[in-house]
């Protein structure tokens, strides 16, 4: 094979309708019609360790959305796949979330969400097949996203915003990313070349697609150097957006920007090294409070976003 070139052999691809899959949009959460059984929740909700730790970190979101200061979500796949995307989308649309970073199989399980009702692989049995990862409609949509963002100089996100928009997604209410375009607020995507499936694709362009997510990476930058006085959280990203967030911390104080005060949490369901040092550790040592949480997404957010919507209307 020469230099360059890819193998003429191509993977088979199939369609997401004759997919196997395990999440469906009928399962995701839905919003109850008022927040006002938060109340007696917290009444129930000691303070103490981490009771007392979700009571103060929204309080600290509700304050400072009130101060008209930044409050930056950034995610990984989990949290779409355990149904929470109409939850945080609701936050987009109330004004409580100002910006949001994902990796890029978070941003694939909510367009695949959005446009098919559909989303996450049995990765066992579709990898002995030769099936895994090869869904024709996802990868089709992503290299042309790709395309686009490089054809027109814009970052990776706003460029998945427009072509979702385009296709006028059926399931958009819980959609993160159809929020992020209807609210017209920052959408970023942060991709390692290798770790998502669009990338075993090859129509998928290495070249427009590197271009897109550093776009990306400095519109970020740009949003945490305006973190002072907010509130930025960590869901379930336990590598990718850590290291993201470190990177644009450095750069802040490379251009001598006092954040402090600023918050930031880390939501996980395991205690782990990057997540750990990235947003709970090494953010003190410039002035932030910080917060850590071991708990099922799908359990605690729900309590995290009613606490939040409760004190809001306050």
């Amino acid at each position: 094979m020469a230099e360059g070139k890819s193998n003429p052999k191509q993977p088979k691809k199939i369609s997401i309708g004759d997919r196997p899959s395990k999440v469906f949009v009928d399962s995701f959460a839905s919003l109850p019609t008022n927040f006002g059984w938060y109340e007696g929740l917290s009444n129930m909700i000691p303070d103490i360790l981490a009771g007392k730790d979700l009571k103060q970190i929204a309080d600290e979101i509700v304050k400072a959305r009130r101060a008209d200061r930044h409050v930056v979500l950034m995610m990984g796949a989990h949290v779409v796949k355990c149904g929470l995307g109409g939850l945080i989308a609701h936050l987009v649309n109330e004004r409580v979330v100002t910006a949001i970073a994902m990796n890029g199989a978070c941003a694939i399980h909510d367009v695949e969400i959005a446009l098919w009702g559909r989303t996450s692989e049995d990765v066992e049995s579709s990898l002995k097949s030769g099936e895994f990862g090869m869904t024709a409609e996802t990868s089709a949509f992503f290299a042309e996203a790709a395309r686009s963002a490089h054809r027109e100089r814009v970052g990776f996100g706003r460029a998945v915003i427009k072509m979702l928009a385009e296709r006028k997604p059926p399931n958009g209410k819980v959609s993160i990313i159809a929020s992020a375009g209807n609210n017209d607020i920052p959408l970023t995507i942060h991709v390692a070349i290798g770790t998502d499936v669009i990338h075993q694709h090859d129509l998928v362009d290495g070249a427009a697609l590197g271009f897109a997510t550093m776009r990306d990476f400095w519109i970020f930058a740009d949003i945490v150097g305006n973190l002072k006085g907010g509130v930025l959280l960590n869901i379930g990203s336990a590598v990718i957006m850590p290291e993201v967030f470190l990177k644009a911390l450095a750069i802040a104080r490379a251009r001598g920007i006092d954040l402090a005060p600023f918050t930031t949490a880390n939501f996980d369901m395991y205690r782990l090294y990057r997540p750990l040092k990235n947003i709970v550790e090494r953010p003190r040592l410039l002035g932030a409070t910080t917060y850590n949480f071991i708990a099922h997404h799908e359990i605690i957010l729900p309590i995290l976003f009613a606490a939040i919507l409760a004190k809001a209307s306050h």
